[in-house]
């Protein structure tokens, strides 16, 4: 197992930390860390194994291995290494909701800023199952394409998802800067633009692949 960090990590932390905004920060990447506590639970459970950790900028991210068992599920019954992978990324933003639920239950005296624990689950919630790979939402979504039409056709048509559901919620977040001039809303979303472009490039370097390799491409 490997632990790699994203050093645009430390720009953040600048950054919110000028805006007076760290302790949110801080926050948001405790709870980003139960987040994805879920995400290794889970996957532990359906007899994955940890590949390696990443610190990024936005929270934490998990890779598993698929071992050769897995292989020879997905010759042999098709679809199961996909339906794993959803419950996978499903199991983050379940997650921030059951914390905000319990958040909400507890009395006032007992949780300390209540109100932000609640806001601040749903929002890792909403942000994570966007449609943007690799954010959960897309590798839910890539997955289900992915069972229904193929792998080629899976990358292409999330690549193509991300894209414009990006510009969308360019276009939201935009009127909201101008009324609200909230510098963390401009950060995530020139860090949703980055994960934009990178997804494009290995999109092209995957579909070279499944074009050399009739077998396809697997993405663990």
């Amino acid at each position: 197992m490997s632990v790699k960090i994203d050093l645009k990590i430390f720009l953040f932390a600048i950054i919110f930390y000028f805006t007076k905004q760290i302790k949110i920060y801080a926050l948001l990447m405790i709870l980003a860390l139960v987040h994805e506590l879920g995400h290794l639970v889970c996957g532990i459970c359906l007899g994955l194994k940890l590949k390696s950790i990443k610190i990024t900028p936005v929270g934490f991210q998990i890779l598993f291995k698929n071992n050769i068992q897995d292989y020879n599920i997905k010759i042999q019954k098709g679809n199961e290494i996909c339906i794993k992978k959803i419950a996978i990324a499903f199991a983050g933003p379940l997650v921030n909701i059951f914390i905000a639920i319990i958040a909400f239950f507890m009395p006032e005296n007992i949780v300390a800023q209540k109100e932000t624990i609640i806001y601040a689950n749903l929002m890792l919630a909403i942000f994570n199952l966007l449609p943007i790979y690799p954010l959960d939402g897309g590798r839910i979504v890539k997955e289900i394409i992915m069972i229904k039409d193929g792998t080629k056709l899976a990358y292409e048509k999330i690549n193509n998802i991300s894209k414009v559901t990006v510009i969308i919620i360019t276009i939201i977040t935009s009127i909201i800067i101008l009324k609200i001039h909230n510098i963390a809303i401009l950060i995530i979303l020139t860090y949703l633009w980055y994960l934009n472009i990178k997804n494009e490039k290995e999109y092209k370097v995957k579909c070279r692949i499944i074009s050399a390799v009739k077998g396809g491409y697997v993405d663990i």
